[in-house]
C-alpha cells in the first residue's frame, strides 16, 4: 500500500472514531443522525458543480450503497442504545473486515501477500477481541451484540458496493457526492418515520454537534472511496477499522471507560497488524 494512501485512511480512521463516540455520548441520537445528515445533503448539493457526473455503469451502486449505510446505521444506533460504546464499536468495526476480505478474496478474486493476509487477520482479531475485555457481561450482552454484529456485515456490504461502485464510476468525488446526497435523503426519511408522534425539538447542542459529524463523516469516507479505487478492498477495509485504537483511547480518557490489560493487548495485536498491513500488498 502506497504510503499516501496508508496515512490518509489512518486520518479517515481518527475522524471516524472521534464522530463515533460523538453519537455514542449525545442524549438525541436521533436529532443528531438527522442533523448530520442534513448536513451531508447541504454539502453534497455544494459539490455537485465541482465534481465529475459518474459513469452510467455505477449507478447500481450509488442506489445500493446509501440502502446499506441505512441499515448500518439503524443497526449502530440500536446497537449504541443497548450497549457500551466500548462494547459495540469494537465489534461491529472488526467483522467488517473479515467480510470484506471473503467477499473480495473468495469472489472478486483479489490477491494479497502472507503479510498482508495475517494483518488483516490481526487486526480483525484484535478489535473484536476487545469485546471479551468486558468478560462474562460482554458475552451475555446478546442484544447490544445482535446489533453490532448486523452493523459490522452492513459495514462490509457498503464498503465493497462504494469500492466496486467508485471504481465504476471513473471519479471517486462524483460518486462520493451522488452517493451521500442519496444516503442523507434515505437516513432523514427513516428518522422522521421512528420519531413519528413524539417529534420534539432539536436541541441546540445536539444539531452542532450533528453538523460537526456531519462534516468529519463526510471526509472520513470520502477518503475512504477514494482509496478503495487505488488499493485492495481488503486492505482498506482493515486499515480503516484500526479505529477502534483511537476509539479506545477516546473511551479511556473522554468517557472516562477502564483500561484494563487485556484491552492493551488486543489494541497491541491491531497494531501490529496495522504494521504488516503497511508493508503487505
Amino acid at each position: 500500500m502506497a504510503p499516501e494512501v496508508f496515512v490518509l485512511v489512518l486520518c479517515a480512521a481518527i475522524a471516524h472514531a472521534a464522530w463515533n463516540a460523538l453519537v455514542k455520548v449525545d442524549g438525541d441520537r436521533l436529532a443528531l443522525l438527522k442533523a448530520m445528515a442534513l448536513t451531508q445533503f447541504f454539502l453534497s448539493l455544494c459539490l455537485m458543480p465541482f465534481v465529475a457526473m459518474p459513469a452510467i455503469e455505477s449507478w447500481p451502486y450509488l442506489i445500493a450503497s446509501p440502502t446499506l449505510a441505512t441499515a448500518y446505521m439503524l443497526f449502530l444506533n440500536r446497537a449504541y442504545h443497548a450497549g457500551d460504546f466500548s462494547h459495540v464499536y469494537p465489534l461491529a468495526r472488526g467483522v467488517a473486515p473479515l467480510g470484506v476480505a471473503v467477499v473480495s478474496i473468495g469472489l472478486l478474486g483479489e490477491r494479497l501477500e502472507p503479510a498482508a493476509q495475517i494483518g488483516v487477520l490481526l487486526i480483525a482479531l484484535g478489535i473484536t477481541s476487545l469485546v471479551l475485555t468486558r468478560g462474562a457481561a460482554g458475552l451475555r450482552d446478546l442484544r447490544s451484540s445482535f446489533h453490532a454484529l448486523g452493523a459490522g456485515l452492513f459495514i462490509a456490504a457498503y464498503t465493497i458496493t462504494d469500492g466496486l461502485g467508485a471504481r465504476a464510476a471513473g471519479t471517486a468525488g462524483g460518486f462520493m457526492a451522488w452517493m451521500a446526497l442519496f444516503n442523507a435523503i434515505l437516513v432523514i426519511g427513516c428518522i422522521q418515520w421512528l420519531q413519528r408522534g413524539k417529534q420534539r425539538p432539536v436541541v441546540a447542542r445536539s444539531g452542532w454537534v450533528g453538523i460537526a459529524v456531519g462534516v468529519m463523516s463526510y471526509g472520513s469516507t470520502w477518503l475512504a472511496i477514494w482509496a478503495l479505487t487505488v488499493a485492495p478492498l481488503t486492505l482498506v477495509s482493515a486499515l480503516r477499522e484500526t479505529s477502534v485504537v483511537f476509539a479506545m483511547i477516546i473511551g479511556v480518557v473522554f468517557l472516562k471507560e477502564r483500561l484494563s490489560l487485556i484491552r492493551l493487548a488486543s489494541i497491541a495485536t491491531t497494531l501490529i497488524g496495522t504494521v504488516l498491513l503497511k508493508f503487505g500488498r
